[in-house]
């Protein structure tokens, strides 16, 4: 595989997390009451949003097909909210409970790709930023979930 469809291949993959988390964001911004959660969950999203767009334009920058929707794992993902929360006494600490597990993921995977040595400079301060953008929500979560 090629250096530019190798590049496009992980950015690829980290864009549909991105489709995944943001389409889990909105949903999580539905099902909980507080005002406090529902704001910080649609800013999540948007951000997701903003993220995919850069991600889409550094994949065709690379000569690539930016991917269109949402994973598997992630509409599984989704729909075990959906039951959760069907089933939790308190649905807004289900949900922030699994949007704490949903970006510590994040932050994963895109240390797995930045860990990677092909990956242009240029590329590596984008995918920076939003890892960075991830930790701040991820500690701002878990610092709402101590009230929640």
């Amino acid at each position: 595989m090629s250096y530019s469809k190798e590049v496009s291949k992980k950015l690829n993959e980290l864009l549909e997390k991105n489709y995944d988390a943001e389409k889990g964001y909105k949903l999580a911004a539905e099902k909980v009451k507080n005002t406090r959660l529902k704001s910080y969950f649609e800013s999540r999203a948007k951000d997701r949003y903003d993220f995919g767009h850069e991600l889409k334009s550094e994949i065709a920058n690379f000569g690539g097909t930016p991917k269109k929707g949402t994973s598997v794992a992630g509409d599984i993902h989704r729909g075990w909210i959906n039951l959760k929360t069907s089933l939790s006494g308190d649905k807004d600490e289900a949900v922030l409970e699994e949007a704490i597990r949903g970006e510590k993921a994040s932050v994963e995977e895109y240390e797995e790709v930045l860990n990677e040595a092909e990956i242009p400079a240029s590329t590596a301060n984008i995918l920076m930023k939003q890892k960075n953008s991830i930790v701040t929500a991820l500690e701002e979560a878990k610092a709402m979930e101590d009230w929640a």
